[in-house]
């Protein structure tokens, strides 16, 4: 008696070769529904064995064996005797039944669906043995029954059929027993379960899959490389892909256009352009001819890589090879041309590519957008914001992020309000958009502007973040409004938010801004006591801070206190510490600081040379402040305009005009543009020399190439042009001032009411006074004492004793010049 597998879990764990194939193995609902009418009797006759005539007609499983193979060459006849089997009942269902069936069924092409239908119905349900076992099951049934085990039909379509199923662990196991008995699994299959395995993350396991076919020399077909290379691709393992493609390659399989797309994208990812060059270059010799997603994937890489002018050559021979240029490709070129810094560039071959009919997109535009804005162009920026609106593109918050960003480097609030105002309708503003705007207030003191903002912004149910509110403290701290930044820190507690080093750093500057020291260290006390660690940013605020307040020594020690708790001063922190110093005349300490700062192995930058050229040139000592400017030189640091003015400030103090002429040249012959600060020092010193004539050469100077003159540079001209008696030219120059829009100080009215009354010139004098009036600038006593002394010299005394009454009415206190002038007649 054959003895019977009541269910899977015990089969599996049973070698199928200590087995009898006599096992039961299915129910008959199982069997295809739509079977062949059988007759509703059968006879002894239809059966080769002796069944005794008494004996009802349920046949053994000998006989029904023996029946199938009677039928083996015809497979339609021996299902239909088998589900006419099956409809008596009592029948037991064995192993060998099934295998010999279905071994008969995939013989012949006429009943191939029938043998993949009876797989699917078994393996969809829940009686089957082990995948193993039922493979081997079927080897064991082939070489029985004399099928040959070659013809491997019946087990893929049992592989295929586990896939369907989404039994993939099961297929994995039947695969593997296929590859272990010499059944060779078919290549599209294959393909099919490595497919299922990768998109059920069974990424390793595919790998392993294929590294067993490959010991067997089953290595695939185009489409197995392809899935592999799209694991890899997928797990990030680029060189892998690489390994894939070679190996295919040199096994001589004929590789497709997408097997070369994809080991592109692979090299692409990784780093090796030559490669991924040479792969599109071979199109003609390889076959194959690159896609627009090849040479997007290669232009791509090359720009983010920075091979721009590869990434050029690319997209000429994609042109040349009638390929067209895509989105995917002008967006890589766009954005290769700016971070280049050449936005013009990119600006056109967006112009050319929009000609050519490619549609831009969200992306192009967004690196249009944010790099305009970068270069302060906010005007195209604008423009192509309001062009891909009308395009029915909605911009991105990032993109309104940055065009305002550039409307405040152009310092564009009102644009700035509108752009805002539609993002906030269109609902695309964020709190970060808030907060750009809120800081920008803030930094420009309009700290009122910026509370509106901020009730708008809740109003619209935009949660303030820890961000808005340190924006909100450093807008009171820069007005001086301690009272008011320490209330929005309490708002920051009742929001349930946490201040952060940011908040308190920012509140101690406040305090140092406004010289309280104590409250800034108590600030800092708070912070270490909520467990906040202070920042490079905290150590560099409170150094900076007691610079500020003139507590420089001071601060030398706290950085070696800090230092001791693991802060690593920086190029900053030092300059800070040597500006205080230069600022109080304390050279020889700001050199100590220097030499400090060196042997701490920290490289003293532009900054850091000017500050000691400054405190050396304010100590005529030119010799060191040309050291330092050869020792600038040397370690390769570019002087800018604020270096050659201070050395050439530093010669003009000293009447050395050679040499300031000397370093104005240098300026020319490096390319810098002397500023009005730079040519505001050379004229000072000329009309100190009395030298006017030279003077006057650089204000023309100036004006023809643009340069605005601002007051000081009028005030210096109109004063030398006064003390050489030149009243009709310095007066031209006033005229000239006043049509340029520049409103005098009470500086300029000092020179010009001295100057005229030195000449005689009471009358214009007069005239200048009530101008003083007019501009709401009070007089001071000196200038009345002027006046005053010019009219009593020409013996106008009603005119000078109105003008010291006209003192008293306006509030002046007459000093002891008035009235020696007025008493004792002393000029």
């Amino acid at each position: 008696m054959l003895t019977k597998f009541p269910n899977a879990n015990i089969v599996s764990s049973i070698h199928p070769k200590n087995l009898r194939p006599s096992s039961q193995l299915f129910s008959t609902h199982l069997l295809p529904p739509d079977a062949d009418h059988f007759p509703e009797k059968m006879t002894t006759s239809d059966f080769p064995g002796k069944i005794p005539p008494e004996a009802p007609c349920i046949p053994s499983q000998k006989q029904v064996l023996d029946t199938l193979l009677l039928h083996k060459a015809d497979p339609r006849s021996a299902l239909r005797f088998f589900k006419q089997v099956e409809t008596k009942g009592g029948f037991a269902k064995t192993a060998d039944v099934l295998c010999l069936l279905l071994q008969i069924l995939a013989s012949n092409p006429e009943t191939h669906g029938d043998a993949k239908h009876l797989l699917n119905k078994y393996v969809f349900g829940d009686s089957a043995p082990a995948a193993k076992v039922l493979v081997e099951l079927l080897v064991e049934c082939a070489e029985r029954y004399g099928f040959k085990l070659s013809d491997s039909r019946v087990f893929n379509y049992l592989l295929i059929s586990y896939v369907r199923a989404n039994k993939i662990t099961e297929a994995v196991e039947c695969f593997r027993a296929m590859l272990e008995d010499g059944v060779v699994p078919w290549v599209p299959f294959v393909n099919v379960l490595l497919t299922a395995m990768i998109r059920r993350n069974m990424v390793e396991d595919a790998h392993r899959l294929f590294d067993e076919m490959a010991e067997r020399r089953i290595y695939g077909d185009c489409y197995t490389l392809q899935v592999l290379m799209r694991a890899c691709l997928k797990g990030g393992k680029f060189v892998e892909a690489e390994r894939y493609f070679g190996q295919a390659a040199g096994r001589g399989l004929k590789l497709d256009a997408a097997s070369y797309s994809i080991v592109i994208q692979a090299v692409c990812r990784g780093s090796d352009l030559d490669l991924a060059s040479k792969l599109v270059e071979g199109d003609e010799e390889l076959g194959w001819v690159p896609s627009e997603g090849t040479y997007a994937a290669v232009i791509g890489a090359c720009v983010r890589l920075g091979n721009f002018g590869e990434a050029l050559r690319l997209k000429d021979e994609m042109v040349d090879s009638r390929v067209p240029v895509n989105v995917a490709v002008a967006t890589s070129l766009i954005k290769g041309y700016c971070v280049r810094g050449d936005v013009n560039s990119a600006l056109r071959l967006f112009d050319e590519v929009v000609e050519v009919g490619v549609t831009p997109n969200v992306a192009i535009f967004s690196v249009l957008i944010e790099w305009c804005s970068k270069i302060g162009n906010v005007e195209k920026a604008n423009e192509l914001y309001t062009r891909m609106k009308c395009m029915g593109l909605q911009p991105t918050v990032f993109i309104l992020n940055f065009l305002l960003k550039g409307f405040r480097k152009q310092n564009l609030l009102e644009n700035a309000y509108l752009l805002l105002d539609g993002a906030v309708e269109n609902g695309i503003a964020s709190v970060v958009t808030y907060n750009i705007v809120l800081l920008w207030l803030c930094e420009l003191g309009k700290v009122n502007e910026a509370c509106n903002l901020w009730d708008k912004m809740i109003g619209k149910g935009i949660t303030p973040s820890l961000v808005s509110y340190n924006h909100m403290i450093l807008g009171h701290c820069k007005k001086g409004c301690m009272d008011d930044a320490h209330e929005v820190m309490n708002g920051i507690i009742e929001s349930g938010l946490k201040p952060n080093a940011i908040t308190y750093t920012i509140l101690m500057e406040g305090s140092f801004k406004k010289g309280d020291c104590e409250h800034a260290f108590n600030m800092f006390d708070q912070m270490v006591a909520a467990g906040i660690v202070p920042t490079d940013y905290t150590f560099n605020s409170i150094i900076n801070g007691l610079c500020k307040v003139g507590r420089v020594s001071e601060a030398r020690d706290k950085l070696n206190t800090f230092i001791k708790q693991s802060f690593i001063p920086t190029s900053m922190t030092y300059n800070c510490i040597i500006d205080g110093y230069v600022k109080e005349g304390a050279i020889d300490s700001a050199e100590s600081v220097y030499r400090e700062m060196c042997r701490s192995e920290i490289s003293p930058n532009v900054i850091t040379y000017t500050s000691l050229i400054n405190g050396f040139c304010k100590s005529n000592k030119m010799d060191l402040a040309l050291k330092m400017h050869d020792d600038m030189k040397r370690k390769g640091l570019e002087l800018d305009i604020t270096v050659y003015a201070t050395l050439i400030a530093g010669f003009c103090k000293m009447q050395d005009m050679e040499n300031a002429c000397k370093f104005f040249s240098k300026l020319l012959e490096v390319g810098l543009t002397p500023n009005t600060i730079v040519y505001n020092i050379m004229i000072s010193a000329y009309r100190n020399l009395n030298n006017m004539e030279a003077a006057l050469n650089l204000h023309k100077e100036m004006i023809n190439n643009k340069i605005p003159c601002d007051l000081k540079i009028y005030t210096s001209l109109i004063d030398g042009l006064l003390k050489e008696g030149k009243l009709s030219f310095a007066l031209d120059l006033y005229s000239e001032m006043l049509c340029r829009g520049i409103v005098p100080d009470i500086f300029m009215y000092n020179v010009l009411i001295n100057g005229l009354c030195n000449h005689g010139q009471l009358e214009n004098a007069g005239k200048i006074l009530k101008e003083m009036d007019g501009n709401n600038i009070t007089p001071t006593v000196l200038l009345y004492n002027t006046l005053i002394a010019g009219h009593f010299k020409e013996g106008n005394l009603q005119e000078a004793f109105r003008l010291h009454d006209e003192m008293l009415d306006k509030g002046l206190v007459p000093d002891d010049t008035t009235y020696d002038i007025l008493v004792n007649g002393k000029l």
